[in-house]
């Protein structure tokens, strides 16, 4: 049953996001909706949600049909709430007067124990948070769940909660999912929509299957366009020779023949379909400065601590030599992060227990990018890296995904994605041979992921990272260290650990 038809869509925001975008949305459905980052994804969810009017086109609903939307970010002004009257106000004031049980139930589906739901959000972690969103929705009872990046803070355990949960949905409940995890999106979806800002395709496929079939699709476009274009050129070139030969035979048929040729070049010419380009994948383009020595960093018995000076485990000996690749593994909580700073403090001298080789040149991101001043631009925070002129600066920036008007705007002012891509860039220009990456790809949709994982791979970059994306690590990490009670030992792969934070129940 249809619940949803959307018939020639378009959004324009300055630029068009999507145009003539057609979709139906059944009983059933687990659509994933992907694009790159400021590409229309939350733009399309609030046109569904009815926060937003569309420039063209026109969605039809099914009657009565009650919507749920859930957001990337928790609103500011009810941080000081706690976690459970936050839900409980999503019911109308009959419901919350004498139906608060309704709150306990979602509340015990989603697991959340019992000493968070009457905290304040504004101390709840950002993963706690966004299942205070989904509660806050889904208590309501919608017809239809929009869910806009849900797996964003998430850990590994909870990112399994909510693919069971989602698998345990009512098939009533249809449900459109953005997301650039690609093994969430590849667990839960059924339908996959490429938005696009022209010519956005459905496959009736997960995300995988789904993303082979854009690539044929694309190839095929590719091919018919040039085919077209070959035919007008040849079309062309017998215009011309009829022309001649009509203009010196005086034929005024040869003529005919000739503006006949020429307008079916035209109209060949005319519907030839651009060839799609992602225009905001940007260019991630990570350098390796090379080194001779054999082993970059040595963890001697280093035994890593809390913020606050508490021992969390021991790291025993071991080595970081050229061209590895190495994904730290951990519960949240276990010192993953502590032990990429105290690498980082052992190249800068103040860290005990770490020896690194004197023709390092290393490159450090957290998770956080911290490493970004907000106050600055992006111009001044590219120039101020190297010298290289405002020009070239410029050129840099809009290749990494950062266009012109966002060049001289503030860096606290740019998208999640932005910032990621200007922290790769600021990363690239230093042509480092040794790379900090605390979970590299927070924010980075699709595109700049694979571009990331391409880059490391092909340069053969060293590196040590943490990162919570199951694609990610699997594809870039060529060593693993798990962080397992008090030692970090190193396993053939992330499968066993893995395997054991997935489980939710």
């Amino acid at each position: 049953m249809t619940i949803i038809n959307i018939n020639a869509l378009g959004m324009t925001l300055g630029e068009p996001l999507f145009s003539d975008l057609d979709l139906t949305v059944s009983k059933g459905d687990r659509i994933g909706l992907v694009a790159a980052n400021g590409r229309g994804k939350s733009t399309l969810l609030a046109c569904l949600a009815r926060e937003l009017e569309q420039t063209s086109g026109e969605i039809t609903y099914a009657r009565g049909l009650r919507t749920g939307y859930v957001k990337q970010y928790v609103p500011p002004e009810v941080l000081s709430v706690t976690l459970f009257d936050w839900v409980l106000t999503a019911l109308p004031p009959e419901q919350a007067d004498y139906e608060s049980w309704r709150v306990d139930v979602v509340l015990d589906e989603l697991k959340v124990p019992y000493e968070l739901q009457h905290k304040p959000l504004e101390e709840l972690s950002g993963g706690w948070r966004r299942t205070a969103m989904l509660a806050a929705v889904w208590v309501t009872e919608p017809d239809l769940l929009l869910l806009d990046e849900p797996t964003n803070h998430l850990d590994l355990n909870r990112i399994a909660l909510l693919e069971g949960w989602l698998a345990g949905l009512s098939r009533e409940v249809p449900v459109i999912i953005t997301s650039h995890d690609r093994a969430f999106l590849e667990a839960t979806t059924n339908r996959t929509l490429f938005l696009r800002p022209e010519n956005s395709r459905v496959f009736q496929l997960p995300f995988t299957a789904a993303r082979a079939a854009l690539d044929e699709a694309d190839a095929a476009d590719e091919r018919r366009q040039a085919n077209d274009l070959n035919k007008a050129r040849q079309l062309r070139r017998q215009a011309a020779k009829l022309k001649n030969v009509g203009i010196n035979s005086g034929s005024d048929l040869l003529l005919t023949k000739t503006k006949q040729l020429t307008e079916r070049a035209d109209k060949l010419e005319a519907a030839a379909r651009p060839v799609h380009q992602e225009r905001s994948a940007g260019d991630i383009t990570l350098g390796n400065s090379g080194t001779h020595a054999k082993a970059l960093i040595t963890l001697d018995e280093l035994t890593v601590k809390t913020p606050d000076g508490r021992p969390l485990y021991n790291t025993g000996q071991k080595w970081i030599a050229r061209g590895e690749r190495i994904v730290v593994l951990g519960k949240n909580g276990t010192g993953k992060t502590q032990l990429i700073k105290a690498v980082q403090r052992a190249l800068d001298g103040t860290q005990d227990g770490v020896k690194c080789a004197p023709s390092v040149v290393p490159a450090y991101s957290d998770q956080h990018l911290s490493q970004l001043i907000a106050t600055d631009t992006p111009l001044i925070a590219v120039t101020a890296e190297v010298d290289i002129g405002d020009q070239r600066a410029r050129s840099l920036l809009a290749g990494a995904g950062i266009n012109i008007q966002m060049q001289d705007t503030r860096i606290e002012a740019l998208s999640g994605g932005q910032k990621a891509r200007l922290a790769m860039l600021i990363l690239r220009l230093r042509n480092p041979n040794f790379y900090l990456l605390d979970e590299p790809t927070n924010h980075l949709d699709i595109e700049g992921q694979e571009a990331l994982e391409a880059e490391l791979i092909t340069h053969g970059a060293s590196c040590l990272l943490v990162s919570h994306d199951r694609s990610f690590l699997r594809n870039v990490g060529n060593r693993f260290w798990w962080i397992n009670g008090r030692r970090l030992e190193e396993v053939y792969s992330p499968d066993e650990f893995l395997q054991s934070e997935m489980r939710y129940d």
